[in-house]
């Protein structure tokens, strides 16, 4: 993405507080469950199409870097996938970075369909 900010319905995103957020939100759902352990260890794989975000040594889902289209669907930048595999994204795109709402993910990964 060569440009850090997004525009959404004429409002600016930036790109990087929305992945901040994002893992930040992620813990907070993961503490729901589990309030006496550490933080969840996750870094971040960037790849041409997608981040990847990885919780140690599985994926919690993939992020898209770019507007475009995943197995023949459209896909927004910011779009997050549920994982099909450790190096591909599944098809459907299950929410977005940029959405304040956070009921689409838990912090084992993206809700199912």
């Amino acid at each position: 993405m060569n440009n850090s900010m997004n525009k959404i319905n004429g409002v600016e995103y930036d790109w990087s507080d929305a992945i901040e957020n994002l893992l930040y939100n992620i813990n907070v759902k993961y503490h729901e469950s589990f309030p006496k352990n550490k933080d969840m260890v996750l870094s971040l794989t960037a790849g041409s199409k997608f981040v990847k975000v990885v919780n140690e040594n599985s994926v919690w889902g993939f992020i898209a870097k770019k507007d475009g289209f995943h197995k023949g669907l459209p896909m927004k930048v910011g779009d997050v996938f549920k994982p099909a595999s450790w190096r591909a994204p599944a098809k459907h795109v299950r929410g977005s970075i940029f959405d304040t709402n956070t009921n689409w993910f838990r912090w084992t990964g993206p809700n199912y369909l």
